[in-house]
């Protein structure tokens, strides 16, 4: 049976969107198997994307930092829930932001088929009730939230 299609939040404020967010926990996929200490770093541009920089390390916290520059867009403007990500061209990515803290110390953001997803936070470290409720969340619109791996990040 098909599933209904993924719900993304209501709505998105850009401006308090944009910033570092580390990557707490992920669904991996081959790019990132073996990234620890990953963030996302989002900013607005002149011409209304975002630039979108993933830093990492390889294998270990003490690996020296890398980084990949990656272009996105939002994609619905009603919401600015739904994005595109490039970071090689010509393949694009379509990010649903499907959870929002009030506050935007958390974000959800998952993909249209379910088999990847993204918990992502302000901090290196969130708290296990919140973490816990957003696996809840995550099940209750089919992903499978097993399959989620906590990336190791450097707390200091």
């Amino acid at each position: 049976m098909k599933q209904p299609p993924v719900k993304t939040v209501s709505h998105v404020d850009l401006k308090r969107y944009m910033g570092d967010w580390y990557v707490f926990a992920h669904i991996p996929y081959s790019l990132e198997k073996g990234k620890v200490g990953t963030l996302d770093r989002y900013a607005m541009r002149p011409d209304g994307k975002m630039d979108n920089i993933f830093l990492f390390r390889r294998k270990t916290l003490e690996a020296p930092l890398e980084q990949w520059k990656g272009t996105a867009w939002v994609h619905n403007k009603e919401t600015n829930a739904e994005w595109r990500v490039q970071f090689i061209w010509p393949l694009r990515a379509k990010y649903l932001i499907t959870d929002l803290d009030p506050d935007y110390q958390w974000s959800v953001i998952g993909y249209p088929n379910r088999k990847l997803a993204w918990v992502l936070s302000r901090k290196p470290i969130l708290d296990e009730a919140t973490y816990q409720g957003i696996l809840k969340r995550l099940e209750a619109q089919g992903f499978e939230p097993n399959k989620l791996v906590k990336v190791p990040q450097n707390l200091h």
